[in-house]
Parts: C-alpha cells; structure tokens; sequence
C-alpha cells in the first residue's frame, strides 16, 4: 500500500534548478518584468489581508513572499501567483480574537498537511464538480465578506474605550481619501499599465496626508491598537527575514479542537480559490496546469507560512492576471516576484508604517468591485430559477457562515436540482415483439431520484406472461435502482409472470452481479454487448436472441 502511494504521489521537483529548467521553455525576460510588477502589486494587497486578517501587516508580507516563493518552485500552474488572500483571511480572524496569532500559526501548519494530503491522494479532480452558479455565488459572497470587513476601520474608541462609529472631520478626510485612492485605481490603467494602479494610489495618498498634515489613522496606529496600550508607543515594523519558530501553543487535544475546524477551512478554501484560479489562468494561455501538484505546493507554502511567522494563503485571482497580462508565463515569473517583495520588506517596512489605513480600505473597495460578478446581477431573470437561487444561495452562506461551506451546500444543492430534474426524464415506448412478449423501450436513467416514476411506467396486471425491459437507452445508476428492479421483478413473479433485462451494459451487468442475492431478475442473453448470460436466481429462463 505504501510503495503504491508513493508511486501515485504527484512528482515534485528536487530543487530550484529543475523548476528553472522548466521555465527556460517560456520566457526569461518576460518573467522577469512581469514578476517585478506583480512584486509591486502585493505590498498593498499583503498589508490590507493583514489587517483583515487582524494581524500585524508584517505577517500578511511574509507569507506573501513565501507563498509566491514556494507555489512557484513546487506547484503545478506555471505564471500562477501566490500570497496572502482575502479569501482565507475572512476564516483566520475570529481565531486570531479570540485565541491570538500563535494558534494561526499552528492552525496555518495543519492547514498545509492537509492539502499535501489531498495531493497526494489526487483529489484535485474534484473541482471539476463544482458548477458555475456555486463559482458566481462563491466570489461574490468573498466580495461581500471582504467589504464587510472594511467597515471595521470606521470606528474608533471613545473616551470610555468603546468602539464608536467615526464622525465630525475624521470620518470626511477618511472618505475623501479612500475616494481618491478608488479614483487612482480606477483612472489610471486607462492611461498606462506600466506601474500597478494600486501602488501608485497608495504612494500618492500618503504623500498627500503627509504634506497636508491630515489627522488619519495609519498602518502604525492599527498594529499599535493590537499590542497592551503601555506597549503601543515602542512598537514599530521590523523588515527582517522571516524566523523559524515553532507555533506557542500547548501541543494536546484541546489545542486541536481550537485549530482543527479553522485548518479544515482554511485548506478547502485556499484549494477552492487555487485550483479556479488555476482552470481560468488554464484557458487563458491554452495549457494545463496540474491540479495535484499545485494541492502539494500549497501545501508546502502553507506549512512553511507556519513555521516562519506567516498567515498562508493560496493563489491570487487579481495577482495572477496581471502576471499573466504582463507576459509573465513561467515558474520564473513567481519566483522574480517573491524575491522582489522580500527586497522590499527588508528596506521599506518603515515606509509602510506610515501608509493611511484610508488607502488601504479604498484599495480593498476596489478588489470588491473587481471581484463581485456584477454580470450575475443582469442574468438572474435569463437563467433556470434553480440556478438563480443557487447563486443567491452561496453568497448569503459565505457571508453568514464561510466559503468552504458555502460551496459544499452549493454542490450538493446543484446536484439534488439536477437529480430532480433528470427523475421527471424516464418514460418507456412499449410494443409486443414477434414472441409475444411486452417490451418496455425504457429511457432515461434508473437512479434513486427516478425509481418512483419508474415503477409507475409497468402494469403487472394487464402485461402478459413474459415481460422485457430494454436498456439500449437507459442505465441503472445505483442501489435504489436494483431494489426498484427487484420489487418490480416480485410484483410480476406473485402474478406468475417473469421479467426480463436486454441490452444492460457492461457496467450494469456488473452492479448486478455485486447485488447478488439482492435482485432476482433473469438477463436474457445480449447480442449487442456479447457477454453471456447471467442468472440472479434459480428460475433459469431460456435465453432469446433478439
């Protein structure tokens, strides 16, 4: 069993020189450029997770470099990015709370072991299942989530230490300076792409507040108002290199009851967004990603994260277009990105001490806008109401409870909508053949969802001695569907009368021969699928030809 697993693992490079060696099959220099920009682009991003995340903005930057790092090197998506999301930081902050960053830490460890696991085990596949209407109720329930979260940053503590809603001239200078940075973002690519939209309104907001001298809180304020208050006034950014560390928390089941429905979440969510974002960066350039792989990258990054003061994440829908936008279509391109960031980190984590947590908000306003699928809005009266209402569903499940959730009761609310429909398909075109005998010409599948319909299509009483069920156009699908044909069987034999199966194929000749005992049918012999004649009782009836 352990030597198959091993050989069933997905194959990982054994260094940076063979992931290298794979990008030199793209385009180095466009690499180069395009994760230099990318680099530029995840400072705001990483510093604006963090806050929603309730965590120091430091956190939020080192796991965007070493999740860009790691995904690049041992993923499976080629020009993907990688860094702290919205997505999983809406998970982390009741944690953070109500039990600190250092159960982060270690719930962001099992997260990964769990997503290695799920690589390993090749369960990548399965976002296949996921149908559009889950996907369009999934980001705008994060979009929605993430506004949400913003709201926090309008209040401040009264005299007493409540949390009061801001007024007076604090909350104008706030909305006239996220509405300038909303404008930047908005404005500017419509001049040049040649510098990320975001950096520039960041830049430019904070310049202004300082030459203004404008009474706004800053990141600083917002990492000194996490800390005791006679500890607030010491505190600033350090730029260092991430350290290892193994997570302060007591290592017993309790700490596992605390971690482990956050790990589960965290782990299902960043695969979520992962692997769609890996589908969509796959129909862009006309290749294909490997699902598996990339669960085992993530899975890596995010264990790492943990060991190294990070708050994990997974791949960045926003992130990756503009890396794929800019030409960016190799390993290299991840790698140039993280290694730009970590640059950053250490000679300007000062520099962002001093950014308007405005800025910030007006930056993650606009992610809102750019995420919400605001198409979805328009086709909610042209598409099957079921679909609509699915749609509506996920989103108000992302926002009330979390996205993991939210997209497994999407699924499963689409696959009972299809199984009803499909239950209302089966009918039966009848005639008597040259033998006498009545054949039901069956259509449609015989699933648990269609049984009811299925025995209403029969008359045992008015059908004559020898009845056949042909299956050139229908299937048996599972166990409900071998008990309808057994019941069905025994209704005709208390009659004195016999049933009989044609065309069943070679799967459902198969499912019928594991029931065993379990369904007392005669198959008559098949011409069409050669496969000889199979007994489920004692009563041999004489095979026919067709």
């Amino acid at each position: 069993m352990l030597q198959q697993l091993i050989l069933n693992a997905p194959r990982l490079p054994t260094n940076i020189g063979a992931s290298l060696r794979e990008t030199a099959r793209t385009n180095p220099r466009a690499d180069l450029l395009a994760g230099m920009t990318v680099a530029l682009a995840l400072v705001p991003e990483a510093v604006a997770f963090a806050f929603v995340a309730g965590v120091a903005p430091m956190v939020g930057l080192y796991a965007a470099f070493m999740m860009g790092l790691l995904t690049s090197i041992f993923g499976g998506r080629p020009g993907m990015i990688s860094g702290a999301t919205g997505a999983t930081a809406v998970v982390m902050v009741s944690l953070v709370a109500t039990n600190g960053v250092e159960y982060l830490f270690a719930a962001v460890v099992l997260a990964g072991v769990i997503q290695i696991i799920a690589g390993v085990f090749k369960l990548g596949k399965f976002i296949r299942l996921v149908p559009h209407p889950v996907m369009l109720g999934f980001v705008n329930g994060l979009a929605i989530v993430i506004f949400l979260a913003q709201l926090e940053q309008f209040k401040v503590e009264d005299a007493t230490g409540a949390s009061v809603w801001m007024g007076g001239s604090l909350l104008a200078i706030m909305l006239v300076l996220i509405a300038v940075t909303m404008a930047i973002m908005y404005f500017l690519p419509k001049l040049t792409t040649a510098v990320p939209a975001g950096l520039v309104a960041i830049v430019s907001v904070t310049l202004a507040v300082i030459a203004l001298d404008l009474d706004t809180r800053t990141v600083i304020d917002f990492v000194r108002d996490m800390v005791p208050e006679d500890q607030a006034a010491t505190i600033s950014l350090d730029g260092g290199l991430p350290t290892f560390g193994i997570p302060s928390v007591p290592f017993n089941i309790e700490t596992l009851r605390i971690i482990l429905p956050f790990a589960f979440l965290i782990a299902a969510i960043g695969l979520i967004e992962s692997l769609l974002t890996l589908t969509l960066i796959d129909e862009i350039t006309e290749t294909r990603g490997q699902r598996n792989r990339e669960c085992v990258g993530q899975g890596i990054a995010n264990t790492t994260n943990g060991f190294f003061g990070g708050m994990g994440g997974c791949a960045m829908i926003g992130q990756s277009m503009i890396n794929i936008k800019s030409g960016g279509r190799g390993r290299l391109s991840g790698i140039t990105a993280a290694l730009v960031l970590l640059a950053l980190i250490l000679v300007g984590a000062r520099l962002i001490e001093i950014i308007p947590l405005a800025a910030l908000v007006g930056v993650m306003f606009m992610v809102v806008m750019s995420t919400f699928e605001w198409s979805s809005l328009r086709i909610l009266g042209k598409i099957p109401l079921t679909d609509a209402l699915i749609i509506v569903l996920v989103s108000a499940i992302t926002v009330l409870f979390d996205l993991a959730i939210a997209v497994i009761v999407g699924v499963i609310a689409s696959a009972l909508v299809f199984a009803w429909k499909n239950a209302q398909h089966i009918h039966a075109d009848t005639y008597h053949d040259d033998h006498g005998y009545k054949v039901y010409d069956l259509r449609g599948p015989v699933y648990f969802g269609s049984i009811a319909n299925f025995k209403d299509l029969f008359d045992p009483q008015g059908d004559p001695d020898h009845v056949v069920i042909e299956f050139k156009h229908s299937r048996i699908s599972d166990h409900s569907g071998i008990e309808a044909l057994d019941s069905l069987a025994e209704r005709y034999a208390s009659l004195g009368k016999r049933l009989h199966l044609r065309h069943l194929s070679p799967e459902c000749r198969q499912l019928l021969h594991r029931a065993g005992d379990m369904c007392e049918i005669n198959v008559l012999e098949d011409p069409h699928y050669h496969v000889p004649e199979h007994m489920f009782n004692d009563r041999l009836v004489t095979p026919r030809a067709d």
